[in-house]
């Protein structure tokens, strides 16, 4: 029988395998600020003033608050819920997917989901560097900032959490400090009151509209928790990382995007940065692609390394995964994702809030598999189930009910979905294996 835990001979000089498929034994926990870190690093990013500029364009400055702080709630709810299961049991999303709802082939469709938005996502952060980039170094065409930057947050990612939470400590002060004086040095050039009077200088957005963009902006880092908490210590400090860097990092970057969007009248990320920062909107740039980019790539590893091991169970190296998809989503970047930055954000947040509703329900109420994934540890599970149609089915009509009801929040509207079916299916009897799979994927 294969042992995870081991990695082969010729894979050994290449990065770190972070437990991709295994429980990340007690002994390799850490405390819960050094894991905030990183998640706040997640949030007080680029992408977030890009949401907050497209809101402000869109939307009143009350109106635009309201919505930051709606979304946020759904944020926050998802990642405590879907984070104490991944601290808990130790295991990536893609692997705790197995066991909460999803099963062997179920979970292997969500890892190639997960892993696809992901490196979507990365296309778009390293897109908007490039076009930073660009705009002060002309005579380098965006393609090439947008690979180089792909490129160089694929190096930093081959060596696992250790390299992102260095890298971090970095990254994040000079972000948030450059960042912070070109805001504050804008602002105040304007007069605050009537920048949040004043009406949306663009296309009107709904409420519901812009609620949906703020859970859709982070869903999938909300979805993913389980990546990032699996190396906690408790609940209460996922809880604490949680309310601390999701409200923060949420609200106040999001916030500031809002209101240079009102002061510039203008949702042009780059234009914000480059005409209130000058050249230190360059470092600004590439201090907030790195911090986020990294836990993007880290997480499409894990699903890609998951999806290989399950559908063709072969187990393949993390390191070479990251690099082979940190080239996919640089050219992605090259070839401009980022002009469909509002349409994906809107798949998103339909698509990825029924993911962790059945998660979070299999787990706390039907508990189908629960006794079989906690009584296990700290090994994996001696069984899974193989395909679970009834979970697949709660998913499709979660997200349909979600992209279609024409009242309410999208997101909200196929996250509620997803866990009311799944536990009216689960009383039914409809949750159930078609086949059980032994497990070959063990630990020491």
């Amino acid at each position: 029988m294969q042992e995870t835990s081991k990695t082969e001979s010729s894979d050994e000089f290449i990065g770190a395998d972070d437990y991709a498929l295994e429980r990340v034994p007690s002994g390799k926990r850490e405390h819960w600020l050094k894991v905030a870190v990183q998640r706040f690093g997640q949030l007080s990013a680029l992408s977030q003033f890009l949401l907050g500029a497209a809101l402000g364009f869109g939307m009143t400055f009350w109106d635009s608050m309201l919505a930051i702080f709606l979304g946020t709630v759904i944020l926050e709810v998802v990642a405590i819920m879907t984070g104490i299961l991944g601290q808990r049991e130790g295991l990536s999303t893609s692997m705790l997917a197995r066991w909460t709802g999803f099963g062997r082939y179920g979970s292997s469709l969500i890892s190639l989901v997960i892993s696809l938005s992901l490196i979507g996502w990365f296309g778009v952060q390293s897109g908007v560097a490039a076009d930073g980039l660009a705009s002060f170094v002309p005579g380098v065409p965006t393609w090439v900032w947008a690979i180089l930057m792909g490129l160089g947050v694929t190096a930093i990612v081959l060596y696992g959490f250790e390299s992102m939470a260095w890298t971090a400590y970095i990254t994040i002060p000079a972000f948030l400090g450059l960042a912070g004086w070109s805001i504050i040095s804008e602002l105040q050039k304007h007069d605050i009151g009537e920048l949040v009077t004043q009406p949306a200088p663009g296309p009107v957005l709904t409420l519901a509209a812009g609620t949906t963009l703020v859970a859709g902006g982070f869903i999938v880092g909300m979805v993913i928790t389980p990546d990032m908490t699996r190396f906690n210590r408790s609940a209460a400090d996922v809880v604490k990382q949680t309310v601390v860097s999701v409200t923060i990092g949420e609200i106040g970057v999001a916030l500031a995007g809002v209101l240079l969007a009102h002061a510039l009248k203008t949702n042009d990320i780059i234009n914000i940065v480059t005409s209130t920062s000058g050249f230190i909107g360059a470092i600004i740039i590439v201090a907030g692609t790195i911090k986020m980019n990294g836990w993007n790539l880290y997480g499409a590893s894990l699903g890609i390394v998951s999806f290989m091991s399950t559908v063709f169970g072969k187990n393949v190296s993390r390191a070479k995964v990251t690099i082979l998809i940190g080239l996919a989503g640089s050219l992605l970047a090259a070839a401009g994702i980022l002009d469909y930055f509002i349409q994906f954000l809107t798949l998103l947040g339909v698509t990825f809030p029924p993911i962790a509703g059945i998660m979070v329900a299999e787990y706390y109420i039907v508990r189908t598999w629960r006794t079989l994934l906690s009584e296990s540890a700290p090994r994996l599970p001696d069984q899974e189930p193989g395909w679970v149609i009834g979970t697949l089915i709660v998913w499709l009509i979660a997200v349909v009910i979600g992209a279609t009801l024409p009242i309410g929040i999208p997101s909200l509207n196929s996250l509620l979905a997803s866990i009311v079916l799944y536990v009216l299916a689960g009383k039914l009897g409809l949750i159930r294996a078609l086949q059980v799979i032994p497990v070959e994927n063990k630990q020491n």
